[in-house]
């Protein structure tokens, strides 16, 4: 049996006075999760485990069955494995989003929605401009706000906000702390203080650097918002990852598609081959069709398991749109999940399928949550549960009852 994974980033999320009480996914038009749900077993899965944040590259990882605590090394070493950057052992690695702050605030985590050929152009110039007066400092181009900073002999025991988690929260107050005291063991690297202090330097010079820049220039006059200074966060070393035919015998081979880079490095930590998808760009307006049709293909060609993820949701949770995120529930379901299911089910070779986010993004709260998500696991001769409908509220009487952690992918890799 193969075996394939649809995730809609951040897709769960709280009941909504607007939306007469309900959640996204129980107001949604989403009759092919309702069905699978029908069908299928359903269940709520713990994502992150204690003492972690709810991050994207956490909760991804833990569904592939990796135990944090053996391998989390935050969101930058996982950019750098994407976009085919080679750490050094002693190199610390940060995401380094391009963001939008106005009256010494965050207003947006994604600079207004760069677009990757002018975000090459401001991450190039930083690179000629901090990288040439801070030798050990290197940025790298990845997609759209999210790129790469790499420190020689950083040290990854700083303290770094997220930006998405702190929209309209003073910028200032959120820069880079050291995580003290120094306490040894951080042999090839810098002290933790002169890691933050040196981000810290960079956040402030690129401010004047970035809206000095003829592209802010112009959008500033235009009067858009300015991609206007860097924050680096999600810091981390070369990861140490078994891959997953190594944890799974069954998975000869895979395949991850996504058009985000965390995700894609999990990937290549995780020895699946990265599919790229023509028109696939994190937001909602991403290649559905596309990415349901390279799965789809994937798995004719051999795959056993495919890991596809779609970012549209949580972006639209981020900014808060409620439409927006209805939308793209919306278009998972009978864009992605539609012609999958349709084409698979007339297959002699069973596949299980599984759908889930992988952490909530309320609208209303505009960052993750650190709560349970629903899933489903769906393949033809299950035995159903009671379950109906898929969302918060109906997949808590589902029969796998509360999974944690790395007990989902054991379940589903299970099925044979």
């Amino acid at each position: 049996m193969k075996h394939i994974i649809i995730l809609g980033d951040g897709m769960a999320d709280h009941p909504v006075e607007r939306l007469g009480g309900k959640t996204l996914l129980q107001y949604a038009n989403k009759p092919y999760m309702d069905m699978l749900a029908k069908k299928g077993k359903t269940g709520r899965l713990v994502t992150v485990p204690d003492g972690f944040h709810p991050g994207s590259e956490v909760a991804n990882s833990s569904i592939m069955g990796y135990d944090q605590n053996e391998v989390y090394e935050g969101r930058g070493p996982l950019e750098a494995a994407s976009i085919g950057y080679e750490l050094e052992p002693t190199d610390l690695a940060l995401r380094c989003n391009i963001i939008n702050v106005q009256d010494g605030k965050i207003i947006t985590h994604n600079g207004g929605n760069l677009e990757t050929e002018d975000a090459d152009v401001l991450i190039k110039y930083l690179n000629d401009t901090l990288g040439k007066k801070y030798p050990d400092v290197k940025f790298v181009t990845g997609i759209q706000y999210r790129h790469l900073l790499v420190v020689k002999h950083g040290n990854k025991h700083i303290d770094c906000a997220p930006p998405h988690d702190h929209p309209n929260e003073e910028w200032h107050k959120l820069m880079v702390k050291p995580i003290l005291p120094e306490i040894g063991g951080d042999e090839g690297h810098i002290s933790r203080r002169d890691t933050a202090d040196l981000l810290n330097q960079l956040i402030l010079e690129s401010q004047e650097l970035l809206e000095n820049h003829p592209f802010n220039v112009a959008r500033k006059e235009r009067g858009e918002r300015m991609a206007n200074l860097i924050w680096p966060w999600g810091g981390g070393y070369r990861p140490h990852m078994l891959t997953l035919s190594q944890m799974y015998p069954q998975i000869k081979k895979g395949s991850v598609i996504s058009a985000v880079d965390l995700i894609r490095g999990i990937g290549h930590y995780a020895g699946l081959r990265n599919i790229i998808v023509e028109g696939a760009t994190g937001l909602a307006n991403t290649n559905y069709e596309g990415k349901a049709a390279a799965a789809i293909q994937a798995l004719k060609d051999g795959d056993d398991f495919v890991y596809v993820h779609v970012e549209a949701s949580d972006e639209a949770g981020h900014d808060g749109d409620l439409e927006l995120k209805l939308k793209t529930i919306e278009n998972l379901d009978q864009r992605l999940i539609k012609p999958i299911f349709d084409e698979v089910s007339t297959w002699d070779e069973p596949v299980c399928i599984a759908v889930l986010p992988d952490h909530p993004t309320p609208v209303e709260i505009r960052t993750h949550v650190k709560e349970p998500v629903p899933f489903i696991i769906y393949y033809p001769g299950i035995e159903p549960d009671s379950v109906e409908k898929y969302d918060e509220v109906s997949c808590v009487s589902g029969g796998y009852g509360m999974l944690q952690l790395q007990e989902f992918m054991n379940a589903f890799m299970a099925i044979n």
